[in-house]
C-alpha cells in the first residue's frame, strides 16, 4: 500500500509540470491569429484527422524501426569497443586522439557523406543515428570499465576467473550504470538524429511528414507531428527507464540501503 502511495505520488510529481505548461499554451495561444502559431486547440483540432491509423502505419513505425535499428548497432558497437579501450591502458592512449577527432565531428555533418556510400534508403538513416548514438555509449562503457574496483579486481584474480567469465561476471555488472547512462544519452541523440536523417530525401518517416506538411503550409499538421515527436520521446524515455530499473535493480537497491544506513547513523 505504501509502494502504491509512493508511485502516485511521483506519477503526480512528474505530470505536474507537463499540464503546467500545457495550460499555459493554450492560455497563451487561445487569441493567436498568427498563420505560424496557430492557437494549441486548433492544433490539438487536427490531430485525429492527422494520425490516422495509415499515417502512424506509414510514418510513425518506420521511423520507430530505424531508431531501434541503429539504436542497438550503437549500443552493440559502443560495449563492445569501450570494454576493449578501457581494459587496456594502452589501446586506450592510442585509440584516444582519433576517438576524440570523430566525437567533436557533428553527426548531421555526416548525413551527405553516409548518403554518397549508403544510398538514400533506410540503410542510410540507420548509419546516422548509430554514427552518433556510439559516443556516449563507448565513452561511458570505456570509463566504468576503467573505474572497477581495485579489490573485486584482485579478488577476481586470486580465485582464477579470468577471460570470459570474468568479463560477465566483474566487469560488466561493475560498468553496467555507466554503461546505462551512456544508453540513455544515446537515446535521445538517436530520436534527433532519425528526425534529421528522415529529412533528406525520404519518403516516409516523422521527419518527412513534419517537412512535408512544412512545404505546403498545413502548420497545424506541422504543430501535431511536432507534439507526436515529443510524445514518442516521453514513451522511450519511460520505458528506457522500466529497463534500466529491472536491469540494476541491485544496484538501486544498494544505493538505497546505503542511504538509509546513513540516515539511520545520523
Amino acid at each position: 500500500m505504501r509502494r502504491t502511495g509512493r508511485a502516485l505520488r511521483a506519477a503526480a510529481l512528474a505530470l505536474t509540470l507537463p499540464c503546467l505548461l500545457v495550460a499555459v499554451w493554450w492560455l497563451a495561444s487561445d487569441s493567436s491569429t498568427s498563420f505560424y502559431a496557430p492557437p494549441l486547440r486548433t492544433i490539438l483540432g487536427r490531430f485525429d484527422d492527422t494520425w490516422t491509423p495509415d499515417r502512424l502505419r506509414d510514418d510513425v513505425l518506420p521511423s520507430v524501426l530505424r531508431l531501434l535499428a541503429g539504436y542497438a548497432v550503437a549500443g552493440v558497437a559502443g560495449v563492445g569497443l569501450g570494454v576493449v579501450i578501457g581494459a587496456s591502458r594502452r589501446t586506450r592512449a592510442v585509440c584516444e586522439p582519433a576517438l576524440e577527432f570523430l566525437r567533436a565531428v557533428p553527426p548531421p555533418v555526416l548525413v551527405p557523406v553516409i548518403m554518397l556510400f549508403a544510398g538514400i534508403g533506410d540503410t542510410m538513416k540507420i548509419a546516422v543515428i548509430a554514427s552518433g548514438c556510439v559516443w556516449p555509449v563507448l565513452l561511458n562503457t570505456a570509463a566504468g570499465v576503467r573505474a572497477v574496483d581495485e579489490v573485486a579486481a584482485d579478488t577476481a584474480r586470486s580465485y582464477g576467473v579470468t577471460g570470459p567469465a570474468r568479463l560477465r561476471h566483474l566487469v560488466l555488472p561493475a560498468a553496467s550504470p555507466q554503461i546505462f547512462a551512456g544508453l540513455r544519452q544515446a537515446l535521445s541523440i538517436g530520436v534527433i538524429l532519425m528526425v534529421i536523417s528522415e529529412m533528406y530525401a525520404s519518403s516516409s518517416g516523422l521527419g518527412f511528414a513534419v517537412v512535408e506538411f512544412q512545404r505546403s503550409f498545413a502548420v497545424p499538421e506541422m504543430w501535431t507531428g511536432i507534439l507526436v515527436l515529443g510524445l514518442l520521446g516521453v514513451a522511450l524515455s519511460v520505458l528506457f527507464r522500466i529497463v534500466e530499473r529491472r536491469a540494476l535493480g541491485w544496484y538501486h537497491g544498494s544505493r538505497g540501503a546505503r542511504r538509509k544506513a546513513g540516515g539511520g547513523g545520523a
